[in-house]
């Protein structure tokens, strides 16, 4: 008797660096990040259904090796990421990603995707969704220090969702800072590359800090934050790396995603376990207060959660209904005796 062929069950829907590309450009890069962010901000609302928990993560002197998983109840989600500083310097990525969707009820997979280019739209979504809770009204120009990888996805996320239109750049590799001015020439932004930090920062109501190098750094320092700017700190993702001088952080409400991975891993490590925090789906859900004056500093204490990744999952799987940008790959194996896994094994021989 022949294997049997395999079952529609068998198959997951795949989508490729290629295909994440198509689809990208089908849509338009600009509505993807509002898309995203408003299923980034639905799962906020519902934040109490999910299973949450810091990622597992593996430590080296190189980098870090992570695992992101979440639940609600009828999908589960997990992402592999990595973040390694060193490999720009080898011409590799700082981070790679890939990412499973998988249904509860029967423990199946339902889709298998890139990451890499997913995390980045979903980092940029992510900020500039909470920027449109936190930052000054009528926010027209942001700082962005540290112009690599990432950068351009903050710009377009924050124009798309916020409404900025200038960005004022920084970085100490004045080739990254090229890059940046060369990649978003030409798509309606005022690109004004700066020398110093301090430059950079001048007349933005917004300052992005993402930086890559695994250090305990000082990219800003007290004296350089005036009142009533929004910090979007996205640089600080593990232990032993941070952006920010901790006195900016006591002049600050600082919000973040889920205080058990961010004390561990954002900016507030650098304080006490009792240092106040406000988790943003709070401010979200109306839990609780975001910015209240005018004269306010507000930081988000982004380090990337389970839970934003899941919600880019799930937009992806729906958006694969409308479009036709994945291959179906046969992963599980399902017989059609699901207590005869040897005999199909050995009807595959037969067949031969």
């Amino acid at each position: 008797m022949p294997a049997p062929a395999p079952s529609e069950l068998a198959y997951i829907r795949f989508v490729s660096v290629e295909n994440m590309m198509k689809l990208v450009h089908a849509i338009g890069i600009e509505t993807v990040l509002k898309d995203l962010a408003r299923y980034i901000e639905d799962d906020f609302r519902r934040w109490e259904k999910f299973d949450k928990t810091p990622r597992v993560a593996s430590h080296s002197a190189e980098g870090v090796i992570e695992l992101m998983p979440t639940s609600d109840g009828e999908d589960y989600g997990f992402k592999y990421v990595n973040g390694h500083p060193k490999n720009t310097r080898e011409g590799l990525q700082t981070v790679t990603a890939f990412g499973l969707l998988a249904r509860v009820d029967t423990g199946y997979p339902e889709l298998l995707t890139e990451m890499t280019l997913l995390t980045a739209l979903r980092t940029a979504a992510t900020s500039a969704m909470v920027a449109s809770h936190l930052a000054p009204r009528g926010s027209k120009v942001m700082a962005m220090i540290g112009n690599g990888a990432q950068s351009e996805f903050q710009a377009m996320a924050m124009r798309a969702i916020c409404g900025i239109d200038t960005l004022r750049l920084y970085d100490i590799d004045r080739a990254a800072t090229a890059k940046v001015v060369r990649n978003l020439t030409g798509l309606g932004f005022n690109l004004v590359p700066c020398a110093t930090p301090e430059e950079a920062i001048e007349g933005a109501q917004i300052i992005t800090t993402c930086t890559a190098d695994k250090q305990y750094a000082t990219i800003l320092t007290d004296n350089m934050v005036g009142a009533g700017v929004h910090i979007n700190a996205i640089g600080g993702d593990c232990p032993g790396k941070t952006e920010l001088h901790k006195d900016i952080l006591t002049r600050s409400e600082v919000f973040v995603e889920y205080p058990p991975q961010t004390r561990i891993e954002g900016e507030i490590q650098q304080m006490p376990a009792d240092f106040p925090v406000t988790e943003m789906w709070q401010v979200i859900t109306g839990a609780a207060p975001g910015r209240t004056s005018e004269r306010q500093i507000t930081l988000f204490d982004g380090v990337g959660f389970a839970i934003e990744d899941f919600s880019a999952l799930r937009y992806l799987r729906d958006k694969l209904k409308d479009h036709p940008f994945y291959q179906e790959l046969d992963i599980i194996a399902d017989p059609d005796d699901p207590r005869d896994l040897f005999g199909m094994v050995q009807r595959a021989r037969q067949g031969k």
